[in-house]
């Protein structure tokens, strides 16, 4: 307990450093435009993977705590994630190359839990899917760190239940460092995850999240992970629909996500994160019931159900503008050059 909490305050005080001295570096040398205008930089993410990978491995180098069996796979299958975000946040890749490179990451995770060939590919693209579901819904100040601290910290007590204290220790290192990253982040944020945050939290928490469901029965397993990624996977769908409908290339970054129609709605920023947080916090407490066996997994049905019905509330929020029936043209860079694209690498 002594060492988690150790490292737990160690991941926050270095992340909460680290993204601050990125942004200060950042705006002193980097692009012209960034320097003029002051604008939050993308690279916080490098601040998040750094503290979460060195005070994982600061224990046993230090021969104060062991990482655990499947740890050490799944931390450097991450921080490749991790490599291939920030490659994007400096140069942008195409879809195929991400999709590639994050299914192979993943089979590797797959491939050392032991699942099954079935099983194994349905979690590959689960994890794939949830990954660049975590990156989309990075696109309003706090709401991606608020959810994905929440889920890290529902995660680790799944672990540490499923007698797994390394990944246990891991997920709590990485709820620690989002924290800490949220003092920089949280609105008006001075600095953001970028893709190399985004993806490298998505994908430890999809592959975390399989890694220690690998032995629970199937029904069991799926309710809890729908129930612990609830959020991330009704924004995705959202944005999916609404572009759809609207006629808009679906990898266009907008701002169509669900924080954005909750400020239209009339919430703050603040509020919005706020909102995603505690709902976060609800679908988490719902699989640690599911898990510890106190309710059945058909209980989840009712959050099934309420998915699809948010989804259908919400495209009701106007969030397009009077052009947006019409079909946009695709283009290979956004018209608005501080614009970005969703999957290829940017803000919403």
């Amino acid at each position: 307990m002594l060492h988690g909490i150790t490292a737990a305050t160690a991941a926050l005080v270095l992340t909460a450093l680290l993204a601050g001295l990125i942004r200060a570096v950042v705006l002193r040398f980097g692009p012209a435009g960034v320097r003029r205008s002051g604008a939050a930089p993308h690279l916080g993410g490098i601040a998040v993977a750094l503290a979460t990978l060195g005070v994982a491995c600061a224990g046993p180098l230090l021969g104060v705590a062991e990482l655990g069996a499947g740890v050490a796979p799944l931390l450097g299958a991450a921080g490749a994630v991790a490599l291939l975000g920030l490659v994007g946040d400096l140069r942008p890749l195409g879809v195929r190359v991400r999709l590639g490179a994050e299914a192979a990451a993943a089979t590797a995770v797959v491939t050392l839990a032991g699942l099954p060939p079935g099983a194994g590919a349905l979690a590959v693209l689960w994890i794939v899917f949830v990954t660049n579901a975590f990156q989309l819904l990075d696109a309003s100040d706090g709401a991606m760190g608020a959810v994905a601290a929440v889920t890290a910290l529902g995660l680790a007590v799944c672990a540490i239940a499923e007698g797994r204290p390394g990944h246990g220790l891991l997920l709590s290192v990485l709820a620690a460092a989002l924290t800490g990253f949220l003092l920089h982040n949280w609105h008006p944020a001075r600095i953001h995850l970028g893709d190399c945050g985004s993806l490298f939290t998505g994908f430890l928490l999809a592959s975390s999240a399989v890694t220690v469901h690998a032995g629970t029965p199937g029904p069991q397993a799926t309710a809890e992970l729908f129930a612990l990624t609830a959020v991330v996977l009704t924004d995705t769908l959202l944005v999916v629909a609404s572009r759809r409908l609207a006629g808009r290339p679906l990898l266009r970054g907008g701002g169509d996500h669900i924080a954005h129609r909750l400020r239209r709605m009339g919430l703050s920023t603040q509020g919005s994160a706020v909102v995603l947080g505690l709902a976060s916090l609800a679908g988490t407490l719902i699989g640690l019931q599911i898990h510890d066996g106190r309710i059945a997994p058909i209980a989840v049905l009712p959050l099934v159900l309420l998915v699809p019905s948010a989804v259908v509330l919400l495209l009701r929020v106007p969030v397009y503008g009077p052009a947006s029936r019409r079909r946009a043209p695709r283009a290979r860079t956004p018209a608005n050059p501080t614009a970005s694209v969703d999957l290829a690498g940017g803000r919403g």
